[in-house]
């Protein structure tokens, strides 16, 4: 079943808990992801993030309205993209490629983070009591969260940060072209979203990534099974 059925339902305290868990979740997430992307442009010279205030943490300048309810819905999604003007880079396309890795390389960064926690609380016990097992649902929400965020956001179509990564090793004509019809590819990027097309490419590299972080972590996977069982997809 899935979250939005449980929602509506069983309507109790503890989907309330676990919808603000998954609210604050994807807003922490879309708010780093975004603010990795302007600070690695400040980084390379590009001053347009820092000049409109989007080298911030704020999540109210990050988000997309339909983004984020896809995130808190369907665990992926996307924010309001951070703007980048390549002319400030010294080498453009690999300034934008560098740009636009940096987001979803904080999302797995992020999820690396919640498995290490979550292996610390699991060792500590600390599920056995209310407050610590609701703390383990919230890090392995961010786990799973952040690991689809940045699957999601590496597919190489447009606008996503993929596309910008697997692109820069185009030649610049073509690279040109392709950004300008950007926003008509993202109408069918939507069409793909809403229908399920990559439903199940993106589940599988998920579930992938997920199985690697446990390993790595030594984070048991039938630990993170069941405090998601109830209370993800």
């Amino acid at each position: 079943m899935s979250f939005l059925s449980r929602l509506g339902s069983v309507f109790n305290y503890q989907l309330i808990i676990i919808l603000l868990i998954r609210v604050v979740a994807s807003l922490l997430s879309i708010s780093i992801h975004e603010t990795s992307h302007g600070l690695a442009a400040y980084q390379l010279g590009d001053p347009t993030a820092k000049r409109m205030g989007r080298l911030s943490l704020n999540p109210i300048h990050h988000i997309d309205p339909m983004g984020l309810l896809l995130l808190i819905t369907a665990g992926f999604g996307w924010a309001k993209p951070v703007p980048v003007d390549p002319r400030y880079f010294r080498q453009p396309k690999q300034g934008m490629a560098i740009t636009s890795l940096a987001g979803p390389a904080s999302n797995f960064i992020l999820a690396l983070i919640s498995a290490v926690l979550l292996r610390l609380l699991y060792e500590l016990g600390a599920g056995t009591v209310e407050a610590g097992f609701w703390v383990m649902v919230f890090f392995s929400v961010m786990l799973m969260l952040n690991v689809g965020l940045g699957i999601f956001n590496l597919f190489p179509i447009p606008p996503l940060d993929g596309s910008k990564i697997a692109f820069s090793v185009l030649p610049d004509k073509i690279y040109g072209t392709i950004l300008r019809y950007e926003r008509y590819v993202m109408i069918v990027l939507f069409g793909m979203v809403f229908l399920g097309v990559l439903d199940t490419p993106l589940s599988f590299l998920v579930n992938t990534v997920v199985r690697g972080l446990c390993a790595i972590t030594g984070l048991p996977l039938n630990v993170l099974g069941t405090l998601l069982n109830d209370y993800y997809y």
